[in-house]
């Protein structure tokens, strides 16, 4: 068994260490990828590697749990100390990290009332339960049980968010009590009230900054006092959201002299050394003045690319680690291509419409409720109701709705709304004419991940709809996950210009991993032999969605769009190069 400490500096088994840390998230990279990944960093001339660990994907629905497959934390962690690595661990309740709901479950926000992130008896009942599990899960990984994990993370950047030195004292012990032994850390921006209110007695308080580490370090010196410097997250990139003008880079070659301060004086872990990639409907978003969902890819121009290629950041970072500790020269033992599979023509195409029946039992309520409240997580919902007393439609608006709205009049599309356009009357310069069927289908784009935005995150409709001034009740409600589309009946034909799902196959003898184009599409998701690679918008600036050779078989593989502005083409291109915008 081994010993780490914090001192006056970090000590492994009484021996002083430098920290070189990478961040790569486990759940961001297909398993199949982690043990390359690993090796890249540690060729880099690091040794630990750090990870959040996701409430949400671990408790998808209360009380059951996952760490299987792309959420085998133990394999990850395992796959690290084969290498030689160690690790920083992050399980905090509360994840930000530009992930859905920032890590939290949605059915949190089921309970009426629902409080997060402070000493609220109902939240801390379920967090509670969590870490009961967790921890049975990650405890044996610690280092005083021969395993890698060196550190652990006391919630994530709680200065941003509040002032509750109770809940943190709480959560600091609820860890312990639950079996961690290894030093504990908090993280926040090392400004004003943010590392004030962030900091709990005992527990080293370290920086997240993306510059001017040797100003980042004085700030903290004179707050920690003789306590070693280090900054947890390095940002060395940014996050893209939908409909922003290009994809976010940084200039190398300062953030190389970045580094080269931060090492200088300290410890670091870069985030990200690998961003991965948001599957399915995970990716967050950002709510200041306006709704910023974020896109698919988590490239984040980190060192590695989405898809795990080497970056002149990379060698850049190489050359400054060099300085400071030896680079080990290894070789790489997973091969890995791209290929261009080429256009695929749609073989089947079928309307959401029509299958309604095929994918959800509707649930009738007077009012429209949430998608918390019906036991629905992610995806889209869709609300139908008959239009017996309206007169032609010249107002509407849907009160508690998020995040956007396509709204039919007897299946053809009339109005489409998108965040604060949600949270006022619309009113038609020509009234719709009276009709017999309102459809609204609604698209949970990713809940809120940072600030006090949290609390307010349900998804769907939870007040209700007005027509013409008045509200309008009685509904069919259809949850709509997009979890298993086997159901579909391809015989029952599409409306143009209406939601619908389209069918590619095509066969391989040989899987790489590829990029699907989706030029002259509007809106939608896309399943990869049944795996959600994630969301696609033309609005940009992501152009491409990566799909890992993992997915693919040889022989047949199937790619189904499910797309919901009624804008296609009949065929879609795969290429072995990305195109984030």
């Amino acid at each position: 068994m081994h010993q780490f400490e914090i001192r006056d500096e970090f000590y492994l088994d009484g021996n002083k260490i430098k920290i070189i840390s990478g961040g790569m998230h486990y759940f961001r990279v297909v398993p199949e990828y982690w043990r390359d990944r690993l090796e890249k960093l540690k060729k880099l001339g690091c040794n630990t590697v750090e990870t959040y660990i996701p409430w949400n994907l671990h408790e998808k629905e209360k009380g059951r749990f996952d760490f299987t497959g792309i959420l085998d934390i133990v394999r990850y962690v395992k796959t690290a100390q084969e290498l030689g690595l160690m690790v920083i661990l992050r399980p905090s309740p509360y994840i930000c990290a530009e992930w859905e709901f920032g890590g939290l479950p949605y059915w949190l926000l089921k309970e009426e009332g629902m409080r997060l992130r402070c000493m609220y008896a109902p939240y801390l009942k379920h967090v509670k339960e969590y870490y009961e599990r967790l921890f049975e899960v990650i405890a044996p990984l610690q280092i005083t049980h021969g395993g890698p994990v060196i550190m652990m993370q006391v919630e994530n950047e709680y200065g941003y968010y509040g002032d509750d030195r109770s809940y943190m004292e709480y959560i600091k012990q609820l860890m312990i009590d639950n079996g961690c032994e290894v030093p504990l850390v908090t993280s926040d921006g090392p400004w004003g009230d943010a590392f004030e209110c962030g900091k709990i007695e005992g527990v080293l308080q370290t920086g997240n900054f993306g510059s001017k580490g040797k100003e980042q370090f004085a700030l903290m010196r004179k707050m920690i006092g003789n306590k070693p410097l280090m900054c947890m997250e390095f940002w060395v990139g940014w996050f893209d959201n939908w409909g922003v003008e290009c994809h976010q880079t940084g200039d190398i070659k300062e953030h190389a002299k970045d580094l080269d301060d931060i090492l200088s004086e300290g410890h670091v872990n870069i985030y990200m050394f690998e961003g991965g990639t948001n599957f399915g409907f995970t990716s967050g978003a950002n709510y200041y003045d306006v709704l910023t969902p974020d896109v698919t890819s988590y490239d984040y121009d980190a060192l590695l690319t989405e898809d795990g290629r080497i970056t002149p950041k990379y060698e850049a970072f190489q050359k400054v680690i060099s300085k400071y500790t030896e680079v080990p020269d290894m070789e790489l033992t997973t091969e890995i291509k791209r290929k261009a599979y080429g256009t695929l023509e749609v073989t089947r195409k079928t309307g959401l419409f029509e299958n309604l029946p095929n994918l959800a039992l509707p649930i009738e309520n007077v009012v429209t409720q949430s998608m918390e409240t019906l036991d629905q997580g992610y995806g889209y919902i869709l609300y139908e109701s008959t239009l017996k007393h309206e007169g032609n439609i010249e107002k509407i608006r849907l009160w508690g709705a998020n995040d956007r709205a396509n709204i039919f009049i007897d299946e053809k599309p009339v109005l489409t709304l998108y965040d604060r356009e949600l949270l006022s009357e619309h009113e038609f310069e020509n009234p719709l004419e009276k009709g017999n069927k309102l459809d609204i289908l609604v698209e949970n784009m990713g809940r809120v991940n940072f600030g006090p935005a949290l609390e307010h995150q349900r998804k769907g409709i939870d007040g209700g709809v007005q027509i013409n001034g008045h509200l309008h009740y009685h509904w069919k409600q259809y949850c709509l996950p997009m979890e298993d589309l086997s159901v579909l009946d391809f015989e029952l034909q599409a409306k143009e210009g209406t939601p619908g799902f389209y069918e590619f196959t095509f066969e391989t003898d040989e899987t790489a991993d590829t990029f699907l184009d989706f030029s002259g599409w509007g809106k939608g998701c896309v399943m990869v032999n049944g795996f959600n690679i994630g969301r696609f918008w033309e609005i940009g600036p992501q152009k491409r969605l990566y799909i890992p050779a993992p997915l693919l078989r040889t022989g047949k593989n199937t790619i189904l769009i499910f797309e919901t502005e009624g804008k296609h083409t009949n065929t879609i291109t795969l290429w072995d190069e990305p195109d984030l915008g």
